[in-house]
């Protein structure tokens, strides 16, 4: 049977003639479990957002506030505030906790941005570590140093919240090398019709932490010491570490537990490898130029950046949105704060499943499937912010516009941050670490730039510059990758050897780019 015909049985029927017999075929097995370490990672990313609603005591940080600035804020920010009476049919308690830290709006902002030193710092070491040593073991460092950091934040937010920074660095220097370490998983595992289901079924885990983490967290937090958040999730996750270790290597011709021959060979043919050229590829030297001068390359970049920053204004900054604004209790908060996070892990799914038989019965090219997925994850977003900023205090509104307006997000996961294998899977952690690390910046600058624009603020009216800010940023995002992002693999994928470039001294490509 042709390859191409394999894809297609697979892709329409849902049968797979690799697998002799085993129930989940390992390249599966390897994106289910890959999906759950990036919800572990995301799981520590966000439980920060959450957990220091009930760390900082709210009502000190307020009165603070107003003794420091009396005359300027007595009267000038109370009108876009929202008010509930108890007896209104959509009203949820209205409880605000208090904890130990007195720590004003811009210093949360710094400490929910210092995941993002970390992160940024670690994306293209990490990338390069991935693609010459090995993903299966970046990635597995990176879960063990969150886990570590984990449990150790309570004692160090205990002592001065500047060893709490520390700690969010180091989460984040762990964490800034998981995409690019799953995406040298999914270019040596995934055969190319496949690669927008696996890459969804990965990346979708980010969503499925966020749900998780944000979920767990309200609940400990409503019933237990706030320090229980960190020493909980921070062990459970020490279960992940091991079934990695045991159930997935770095690529097929590695695995040897809970794999077929059948099915080694079927995704090494797709790929169209041997053994000599994987070896070769693990040494190829980057095309440093002909990257940073590729238009496709630099559509993808433009879209992360553009994305990213509504994607972490909407997930750092969601829960205090929900608190202070809408005014929901803490275990409201956590609920309501996941759902919009559960329909897009849902949406990422079923979009990936269509976009990929469209593309098995030829409806559709890829470079079409990934820019219906980034118009799907800027379009609807934008107008989602555009009318919470306007339902003012209608909080059912706001709560399903924030729902629809996350949920598309996840059509990022189809469309640019798959594209990165489609125009060079040599170098897919490279290139991932690179638009990661431009893509990091809003993540540093969200928390620090609403905690600035919020300090003795907390208004719709405020909130509203910060949403029309990510609505810009959304336009720019889809005019750019639609007019240049494409999936034709580039001239450049194919580079010189590392060895063969240093005794040429010369660019890889260099001479067929002007052939």
């Amino acid at each position: 049977m042709s390859i191409r015909k394999i894809y297609t049985c697979i892709l329409i029927d849902g049968s797979d003639p690799g697998t002799n017999g085993i129930v989940l075929p390992a390249r599966y097995l390897m994106a289910v479990m890959g999906s759950i370490g990036l919800a572990i990672i995301y799981g520590f990313k966000v439980i920060t957002s959450v957990a220091i609603v009930v760390m900082v005591n709210h009502t000190a940080v307020r009165q603070y506030t107003l003794d420091k600035n009396e005359s300027e804020f007595a009267t000038a920010h109370t009108e876009g505030e929202c008010h509930f009476d108890d007896g209104s049919l959509n009203v949820t308690k209205n409880v605000v906790e208090d904890g130990p830290f007195v720590w004003s709006e811009p210093l949360q902002g710094l400490i929910l941005s210092a995941y993002f030193w970390g992160y940024m710092v670690s994306l293209i070491p990490g990338g390069r570590m991935a693609e010459l040593l090995s993903a299966k073991w970046v990635m597995n460092g990176s879960v063990l140093l969150n886990v570590a950091a984990s449990i150790l934040t309570p004692v160090a937010a205990s002592l001065h919240y500047s060893l709490f920074i520390v700690c969010r660095i180091l989460q984040g220097i762990g964490g800034g090398v998981t995409f690019p370490a799953m995406h040298v998983m999914i270019a040596k595992w995934a055969p190319p019709n496949e690669r927008s289901i696996l890459a969804s079924i990965v990346y979708a885990g980010t969503a499925l932490g966020t749900v998780i983490s944000i979920l767990v967290t309200g609940l400990i937090a409503a019933n237990m010491n706030w320090v229980w958040i960190f020493y909980i999730e921070g062990a459970l996750c020490l279960i992940w570490c091991a079934a990695w270790w045991i159930m997935v290597e770095d690529s097929p011709e590695q695995q040897t537990r809970f794999i077929s021959q059948q099915e080694k060979d079927y995704i090494m043919e797709s790929l169209g490898h041997t053994k000599d050229t994987n070896e070769l590829q693990e040494k190829l030297a980057v095309p440093w130029k002909e990257v940073l001068k590729s238009k496709p390359f630099m559509a993808i970049l433009i879209a992360h950046f553009c994305s990213n920053f509504g994607w972490y204004m909407l997930l750092i900054e969601l829960p205090t949105f929900m608190n202070q604004i809408l005014k929901f209790d803490m275990s409201s908060n956590a609920g309501l704060s996941s759902m919009p996070f559960l329909c897009m892990w849902i949406f990422t799914m079923m979009l990936s499943k269509v976009l990929a038989i469209m593309q098995g019965k030829n409806l559709i090219t890829v470079t079409v499937s990934r820019k219906i997925g980034t118009l799907f994850s800027s379009v609807v977003p934008m107008f989602c912010l555009i009318g919470v900023s306007y339902v003012g205090c209608n909080r059912a509104l706001a709560v399903a516009l924030m729902t629809i307006g996350v949920t598309c997000i996840g059509g990022m996961y189809s469309g640019f941050l798959a594209n990165h294998i489609d125009i060079a899977p040599n170098f897919a952690g490279t290139l991932v670490a690179i638009t990661n690390c431009v893509a990091t910046i809003p993540g540093f600058v969200v928390p620090i730039f609403v905690g600035k624009l919020t300090h003795g603020n907390q208004t719709i009216g405020a909130w509203r510059v910060i949403f029309f800010t990510t609505v810009a940023l959304y336009i720019v995002e889809m005019l750019v990758y639609t007019i240049f992002g494409s999936a034709e693999e580039q001239p450049w994928n194919k580079a010189k050897p590392i060895d063969e470039e240093t005794s040429d001294q010369t660019l890889p490509l260099k001479d067929d780019i002007k052939k």
